[in-house]
């Protein structure tokens, strides 16, 4: 996903492949989902609102933890090596995706002197 300030709700849940009724039901359930909101309610998600998703999202879904065992897992841990594997992970990822862009910048670059010189 390329790097922007802020994403729609369904954005979202097409990065995470879920439904938007799931996003809206855990900003519900957990406190720290809080993305900004437009005078219309369009939900607008930061880097870091992403990040917040990703986590409870992994509890839920990858763990199998129930929505109550995701709260008391993120209540009872306060030094948890789960969400900052998670964030250096996620931080991994774009690393390597930016890299792969550039990469395939230079590449191209690199056959159109390759044909001009020709």
């Amino acid at each position: 996903m390329s790097e922007k300030l802020y994403y729609k709700i369904g954005e979202v849940a097409n990065l995470f492949n879920v439904n938007t009724s799931l996003i809206r039901y855990w900003e519900q359930e957990f406190d720290f989902l809080k993305p900004k909101k437009s005078q219309k309610g369009t939900r607008y998600f930061s880097r870091k609102d992403i990040d917040n998703f990703e986590i409870v999202h992994h509890l839920v879904k990858e763990k199998g933890l129930t929505i109550q065992g995701a709260k008391d897992y993120l209540l009872n841990t306060k030094e948890n090596d789960t969400i900052d594997k998670l964030e250096v992970i996620n931080t991994l990822k774009r690393t390597k995706s930016l890299l792969e862009e550039i990469r395939k910048t230079l590449v191209l670059k690199s056959e159109t002197v390759q044909k001009t010189d020709k």
